[in-house]
């Protein structure tokens, strides 16, 4: 076990490591390409580093076989979108907190259309279990058509970035250079995102190791644990944006992980199982349903989020729900 969790750390360095890397060469690739902050934030980062936490329902129900399989393929698509609306905006409250600030102030507009997109989504994906399954595939074409439209919005609607503006960092691999190549900017994000990916691998196979000797079972495995190890390592990407004031793109990164998670994700499942759910699926789906309807709202009064809020309903979301499972309630 001490290897474990020394293993956990070390993986932990390398991933906020290669973070801080991957967000400064993804904000200069934004600009060489004259992106917008939602584009950046909410596609870019967003899908980028979704994809390793992409790769466990796959696996669990192409290769795990049989009811198991999907069930875990299941409880792990349910779960990152759960994930997200919760503890990722519990951990952006926070740190908006721990740098004496006591709100998020991104682009409203930008934020809301990830938020619209993810609760119509969602939504669908959670429909089609009770749906034929022809109607099923026909719900899944359309989860995919509708984020194929959430990209074109987003890269085509928002402030965009100028590489001459002065209040962004020199890229790491070469501050010297006001304007650096963009070959060395591609280089940058995907060195840091092998870094990323790779710290990832590391810290899922020691949480599964410790889970295994913990004796936690397999379906809160799939549903808590491992979207936890997933997800929440690459959101220091958020954290670091926060740190310097870059909320759109710090929260981008989460609401359009959310809308990936909710849209080609559950596509995927929907196509590849009978679609299932179970009462401790849905109870996580309705949880995250309404923590990011609670979120789009108050940005659509105010326009603007209370860190205490999101500290406050995003922990009582993931502890009712923790507590549920943990305690036998559902399951």
């Amino acid at each position: 076990m001490g290897l474990d969790i020394a293993l956990l750390l070390i993986s932990l360095g390398v991933i906020l490591v290669s973070a801080g890397f991957f967000t400064n060469g993804v904000e200069w690739l934004g600009r060489k390409f004259r992106l917008t902050e939602g584009a950046v934030g909410s596609v870019l980062a967003a899908v980028g580093t979704a994809m390793p936490e992409t790769v466990i329902p796959l696996i669990a129900i192409l290769v795990g076989g049989g009811e198991v399989g999907e069930e875990v393929g299941i409880g792990a698509i349910l779960g990152a979108p759960f994930m997200l609306a919760t503890l990722a905006l519990l951990i952006s409250g926070g740190a908006v907190l721990a740098f004496r600030r006591k709100r998020l102030e991104p682009d409203p507009r930008v934020i809301r259309r990830d938020l619209f997109f993810f609760l119509v989504a969602y939504t669908l994906a959670v429909a089609a279990a009770f749906l034929p399954r022809l109607c099923k595939f026909l719900a899944a074409l359309g989860l995919v058509v509708a984020y194929i439209y959430f990209v074109y919005l987003t890269i085509a609607r928002g402030r965009t970035l100028d590489r001459e503006e002065g209040d962004h960092e020199p890229l790491y691999l070469c501050k010297k250079l006001d304007d650096p190549p963009l070959v060395l900017v591609i280089i940058q994000v995907l060195l840091a995102f092998s870094g990323i990916v790779a710290g990832a691998k590391v810290f899922v196979n020691g949480v599964t190791a410790l889970a295994s000797l913990l004796g936690i079972p397999a379906f809160v495995f799939s549903l808590l644990v491992a979207p936890l190890a997933t997800e929440m390592p690459e959101k220091f990407n958020s954290v670091i944006w926060l740190a310097q004031r870059k909320d759109t793109m710090a929260l981008g990164n989460i609401t359009g992980a959310m809308v990936f998670q909710s849209s080609v994700i559950p596509a995927i499942g929907i196509l590849l199982t009978p679609w299932v759910l179970t009462k401790t699926a849905f109870l996580s789906a309705l949880l995250t349903l309404v923590s990011g309807l609670l979120t789009y709202l108050l940005l659509l009064r105010w326009g603007f989020l209370d860190a205490r809020l999101l500290v406050a309903y995003g922990g009582a979301f993931y502890a009712a729900f923790v507590a549920a499972v943990l305690t036998g309630v559902i399951g």
